[in-house]
């Protein structure tokens, strides 16, 4: 028996013997079967945060749970092609899955909302409403009509706004340029006049050198630049009016979740809180530094112009309206993180320091 075994061993013991009655004592739960999932991945291991965090997570709940659960990070197509995750987990093909619910608007458009929400909530906030303002129970739901269990599992800082060719120097200058986008920013991309595409990470380079794509969005400073989108655009734009946060998932197939007791639910739970932290830390601590790097290369850095954010956000607001009215879960969605955040805003104009 190892350490860690003896101790708690040890600790059951004790508790089985304190209070005035030991009958009274409620049992340990089980830890029940070992786990042994396979997770496939819709990022690489090697990419930071959005794919290091689907990792870390395997890695952690080993070490938390002594190898009862002991989840297997598989690189994106050893398994399943990375837009193919979600069908892979549904059908029970894998166990689990990392990604982002955003991919999956095809499945289910409101699940967008789960991702990242153009002009949305920084990551206090968005938690909140996920935690305690109704998100997860709608979250949930649209999951488990696909037979998956998704548990949020990460979540990382704003993105910035875009790599371009070419100077953005009015929304006009967004008609008919070909760019990579993600979610609903690139909803938003279409309404202005842009022809986005949903290329994959790994592609988005050569797609850009190649000419291929005028422009693109994908991360971060300290992600963007490990990628190196700036050899061949000097224009990045802030802030990232499409991400000021993104959740990220640990999916897990309904009837494998189902198997699991309390306590080894429990357990994934914790570890992906503790991701989520990490997420959050980590990712605030390494954007100074990518930012140093980026302009030293000769990269511009620009600021959106307040006038180009308006019509963003004007355009973003036809998108959620149109898509309101053609999903109703879009719209349950939507509408309670909007009154969530009309509640929240007496709290944050009142509560924090405005610079």
């Amino acid at each position: 028996m190892n350490k860690r075994a003896l101790w708690a061993a040890t600790l059951l013991l004790v508790m089985a013997g304190c209070g005035p009655d030991k009958q009274d004592a409620t049992p340990a739960a089980s830890t029940g079967e070992p786990v042994h999932w396979r997770m496939t991945s819709t990022y690489p291991s090697s990419l930071f945060l959005v794919g290091t965090l689907g990792k870390r997570v395997g890695d952690e709940l080993r070490t938390i749970t002594n190898g009862d659960i002991d989840i297997k990070f598989y690189e994106p197509g050893v398994l399943s092609p990375p837009f193919e995750t979600f069908d892979a987990v549904s059908y029970g093909a894998v166990e689990a899955g990392w990604s982002t619910p955003g991919y999956w608007a095809g499945k289910e458009p409101a699940l967008q909302l789960f991702a990242s929400v153009p002009f949305g909530p920084p990551a206090p906030e968005y938690l909140a409403w996920y935690d305690f303002g109704g998100g997860r129970e709608i979250f949930e739901e649209l999951y488990h009509r696909h037979n998956i269990h998704s548990v949020i599992c990460g979540l990382i800082p704003p993105e910035a706004s875009g790599w371009f060719k070419k100077e953005i120097k009015s929304l006009d200058d967004f008609k008919g340029l070909k760019i990579r986008f993600f979610g609903l920013g690139a909803k938003v991309m279409e309404e202005v006049g842009a022809a986005p595409q949903l290329i994959a990470g790994g592609e988005i380079y050569q797609a850009l050198e190649l000419g291929t794509i005028d422009a693109t969005e994908y991360s971060m400073p300290a992600i963007d630049y490990k990628l190196g989108f700036y050899e061949v655009a000097k224009h990045y734009y802030f802030p990232g009016w499409h991400q000021q946060s993104t959740f990220f998932e640990l999916m897990v197939n309904l009837d494998a979740w189902n198997a699991l007791n309390a306590t080894q639910r429990e357990q994934i739970e914790a570890a992906c809180s503790a991701n989520i932290r990490y997420g959050i830390s980590e990712g605030e601590a390494a954007q100074m530094d990518a930012l140093a790097k980026i302009e030293a290369a000769g990269v511009q850095i620009h600021t959106w112009s307040p006038e180009i954010l308006a019509g963003l956000n004007k355009a973003w607001d036809k998108v959620a309206t149109d898509l309101s009215a053609e999903d109703p879960d879009f719209a349950r969605a939507w509408n309670s993180l909007k009154d969530f955040r009309q509640k929240y805003r007496t709290w944050f104009e009142r509560g924090y320091l405005k610079e």
